[in-house]
C-alpha cells in the first residue's frame, strides 16, 4: 500500500495540535470543537489500521522506511504488529473521551489576560501527547522510537504543572507549588531514565551497526551479530530501566501518586491509560526482540520487582484517604501485573500483558473520569469528605461502582480476562509468583469495595446534600467505556485474535515454548 496510512494516524493529531493553539483567545469554544473533531479523525484512522492489519500476515505489516540521517544510520521506518494495533487503537479511542471529559478544565481564570489562551494550549498538548504516542507504538527503528519516547515529555510536564482541578487547587501559591513538585518529578525521573536509556541505545549501534529492529534482527538469525553477554545484558539494562521508569515500576514508581494527584482527572487519565503504556509495550518490542538472552537472565529480578509492585501498590492504596491518589497506587498494583505477565515467558502471559494494557486503560479511564466529575462537584479529593452519595446522584455511584469493579477484575468485566491470562501464565512457569500475585487479587476487592462504601453509602452528607447526577456531556463521556468493559469482558475474541500472533513472535525471539501440563506429561509416560 502506497499511501502512508501510519504517519499520516501520527501525523494527524499533531496537526490538530497546532491549528488548535493557533485559535484566537477569544475563540475558546471554537478550539474545544477543533481538537475534538481532530481526535475523531485520528480515531477513523486507527480504526482503518486495524481493519487493513491481517493477524496471519507478516510481523510488521503497513511499512514505511525512508533515510533520516544516512550518516548515523538513522532511518524513518514504521511498521506495526498486532500488540502496536491494540495500543494505537486504545490512544484513539480514548483521547475524545479526556477531550470532553475536560472540557471546562482550562477556563481561564479572570485574573488573566484576554490574551491569555490555557484553553487553546491545554487540548492542543493533548493532542500532540496523542500523536507522539501512536508514532512510538509505530517506530521500528530505535532511534526514532527514542526522540518520541522522550519528546512527550515535554506536553506532558505542561499538562501536568500547568493546569490543575480548578475545584480544588484555586489560585493560592500552595496549590501551584504542588503540581509544579509533581510536574518536575515527573519529568526528572523520566529524563533520567531516558538519558540512561540514550548511552545504551548508542551502544547498540556501535556493537550491531543499525537501529532497525529488522536489520538487527536479521543479523542476529544468520550469526552475524553476536553479543557479548557481558555487553548485552549492560544494554538490556539501559533500555529496561527507562522502561521502567515509564511503566513505573517498583521503586521507580514515585512520581506516578504526585503526577496523577496533582494533574486534572482527563491529564490523569492521559498519563497512566495511554502514556504509561509505552513503557509495558516497549519491554516486549525492544527488551525481549534485541537482548533475548538478557531478558532470560534477568527474568527472576524483573519477576520479583513485578510481585513487590502488585502486593506494594495494593497495599497503599488500601490506607490512601485521597481518591485520585487511591487510584494511582491501584495502577502501580497493575502495572506489576502486566509486566509479570511480561516475563513469565508463556504465552498466556503474555498475551494477558497485552490485554491488560488495554483493558486497564479503559478501566481506568472510566473510574478516574467518573472520580473527576465527583471531585469537581464537592471541591475535594479526600474520601471522608463524601458519603451518601448514590442516594443523590445514582448515576453517577453506579457509574463508580461499575469502573470500580473493573479494575478489582470483576468476572464478566474486560480486566478479569486479562488478569486471568496474567495468572495462568504464571502458574504455569512460576507457581510461587502465582500464589502471590493472587493476593494482589483480593486486595483490589478490599481498596475498591472501602472506596465505594465510604463514599456512596451510608448517611447522606451535608455538603453532597444538593450534588446534581451526570450530566449530558459527562454520560456521553463514561457510557461508551462502559459498554466496553461489559463487550470484551464476555468477547475478548476481537483483541486476542490479534494480539496472539505477534504475541507468538515475541515467544520466538526468546525461544520459549509454554510448559507442558503436568498431566499431560504424566500421560505421555
Amino acid at each position: 500500500m502506497s499511501f502512508p496510512l501510519l504517519t499520516v494516524t501520527a501525523a494527524l493529531p499533531a496537526v490538530g495540535a497546532v491549528l488548535t493553539a493557533a485559535v484566537p483567545a477569544a475563540r475558546r469554544t471554537a478550539a474545544k470543537w477543533l481538537a475534538l473533531l481532530f481526535s475523531l479523525a485520528t480515531l477513523v484512522l486507527a480504526a482503518l489500521v486495524a481493519v487493513r492489519f491481517d493477524p496471519a500476515g507478516d510481523r510488521y505489516q503497513l511499512t514505511e522506511s525512508h533515510a533520516w540521517i544516512p550518516d548515523f544510520g538513522v532511518r524513518y521506518e514504521l511498521g506495526v504488529d498486532g500488540i502496536g494495533v491494540a495500543l494505537i487503537a486504545l490512544t484513539a479511542l480514548l483521547i475524545p473521551f479526556v477531550i470532553l471529559a475536560g472540557w471546562n478544565d482550562a477556563e481561564p481564570l479572570e485574573t488573566k489576560s484576554s490574551r491569555w489562551r490555557p484553553t487553546q494550549g491545554f487540548f492542543a498538548l493533548i493532542l500532540m501527547v496523542e500523536a507522539m504516542v501512536i508514532i512510538s507504538f509505530e517506530a521500528t527503528d530505535v532511534f526514532l522510537f527514542y526522540i518520541f519516547f522522550e519528546a512527550m515529555l515535554i506536553p506532558m510536564y505542561f499538562l501536568i504543572g500547568g493546569f490543575g482541578d480548578r475545584a480544588h487547587a484555586g489560585t493560592d501559591g500552595a496549590a501551584a507549588a504542588q503540581r509544579s513538585y509533581a510536574a518536575v518529578k515527573f519529568l526528572l525521573y523520566n529524563l533520567a531514565g531516558g538519558l540512561i536509556m540514550l548511552a545504551a541505545v548508542i551502544g547498540l549501534y556501535v556493537v550491531a551497526g543499525s537501529f532497525s529492529l529488522a536489520e538487527i534482527a536479521e543479523a542476529r538469525a544468520s550469526g552475524e551479530l553476536e553479543m557479548a553477554a557481558s555487553t548485552e545484558r549492560l544494554l538490556f539494562l539501559g533500555f529496561f530501566f527507562a522502561f521502567a521508569v515509564k511503566a513505573p515500576l517498583w521503586p521507580l514508581h514515585t512520581w506516578l501518586p504526585n503526577a496523577m494527584g496533582e494533574a486534572t482527572a482527563p491529564v490523569a487519565v492521559l498519563i497512566t491509560a495511554v502514556v504509561d503504556k509505552v513503557g509495558t509495550f516497549a519491554m516486549l518490542r525492544f527488551c525481549l526482540q534485541l537482548f533475548p538472552n538478557a531478558s532470560e537472565w534477568a527474568t527472576p529480578a524483573i519477576l520479583v520487582l513485578a510481585l513487590i509492585s502488585i502486593i506494594y501498590g495494593a497495599l497503599v492504596a488500601v490506607g490512601q484517604r485521597d481518591i485520585k491518589r487511591l487510584i494511582a497506587y491501584a495502577s502501580i498494583s497493575h502495572f506489576g501485573f502486566i509486566i509479570l505477565g511480561i516475563f513469565v515467558m508463556t504465552s498466556q502471559g503474555q498475551s494477558g500483558a497485552t490485554l491488560y494494557m488495554v483493558n486497564h486503560g479503559i478501566s481506568t479511564a472510566a473510574l478516574m473520569l467518573v472520580a473527576g466529575f465527583l471531585i469537581s462537584r464537592r471541591g475535594s479529593r479526600l474520601i471522608a469528605d463524601y458519603g451518601g452519595v448514590q442516594k443523590v446522584a445514582p448515576v453517577l455511584a453506579g457509574t463508580f461502582l461499575i469502573g470500580g469493579l473493573a479494575t478489582l477484575s470483576m468476572p464478566g468485566l474486560a480486566p478479569f480476562v486479562s488478569e486471568f491470562l496474567v495468572l495462568v501464565g504464571a502458574f504455569a512457569a512460576y507457581p510461587v509468583a502465582g500464589v502471590i500475585a493472587t493476593l494482589g487479587i483480593v486486595l483490589a476487592a478490599l481498596y475498591t469495595l472501602v472506596l465505594y462504601q465510604r463514599t456512596m453509602t451510608g448517611p447522606v452528607k451535608a455538603e453532597v446534600r444538593a450534588m446534581p447526577d451526570l450530566k449530558a456531556r459527562e454520560l456521553v463521556v463514561v457510557a461508551p467505556l462502559i459498554a466496553l468493559l461489559l463487550l470484551l469482558g464476555v468477547f475478548p475474541k476481537p483483541l486476542t485474535d490479534i494480539v496472539n500472533p505477534a504475541v507468538q513472535h515475541t515467544m520466538n525471539d526468546v525461544r520459549k515454548t509454554d510448559p507442558t501440563p503436568e498431566i499431560e506429561a504424566e500421560a505421555a509416560k
